[in-house]
């Protein structure tokens, strides 16, 4: 597996135990005492898993995935407890974790959340090379290759767009092709995808 995991537990004894698991089977894995240290260090911290203790003083692994969410930092996390509940258990889930383990945690569980957590990040850093190369493909088109590229994307036909813009279908086509030239497809069902993933529409 590929990818840091980032464990944040105050019980020196769990951090060992688990680092070591982990490890062992070839994840890298950074831990933290505190869930202060690690926001101390998150700004510099390329994305990864996270696993959170639910009880710890000061911010708890629930109020840390919080105030995480809140930022924008939505990795992969999974929670574990020694105490937890389901009033715990749910609010984690609401919070976007993907997995609630008890402790002792059993490895099997946890090694297998690890994977789901690292394909759902692998899926967002294709998500995200998409997005980013549909806009440097949008910034490329003139404003009225735009105009036209959205329509196409609303399910326009070139006679529709035409009324809509009030031009010749004759010049529809022709930015129909510009488009398509610079898109490397004329197909209206990859034109929407680019569209819609240049936009950051889901």
């Amino acid at each position: 597996m590929s990818g840091p995991v980032y464990l944040v537990d105050d019980d020196d004894a769990v951090r060992e135990a688990l680092s070591l698991l982990l490890r062992t089977v070839g994840i890298e894995v950074r831990s933290f005492a505190a869930p202060e240290s690690f926001l101390s260090a998150l700004a510099a911290l390329p994305p990864g898993c996270l696993i959170l203790d639910i009880r710890m003083p000061v911010i708890s692994g629930l109020k840390l995935q919080e105030q995480l969410r809140a930022q924008g930092v939505n990795w992969p996390t999974v929670v574990i407890s020694g105490h937890g509940d389901i009033e715990a258990c749910r609010r984690a889930f609401r919070s976007g974790a993907i997995d609630f383990l008890s402790k002792p945690v059993d490895e099997h569980d946890l090694i297998d959340a690890i994977q789901r957590g690292q394909a759902e990040l692998e899926r967002s850093r294709r998500r995200a090379c998409e997005t980013g190369e549909a806009r440097r493909l949008l910034a490329r088109l003139t404003g009225r290759e735009t105009e036209v590229l959205e329509m196409i994307a609303k399910g326009l036909t070139t006679r529709q767009i035409a009324g809509v813009l009030e031009l010749s279908p004759r010049t529809v086509d022709s930015h129909r092709a510009a488009i398509g030239t610079k898109a490397g497809t004329t197909s209206a069902a990859e034109l929407t995808r680019l569209w819609l993933e240049g936009r950051g529409t889901p």
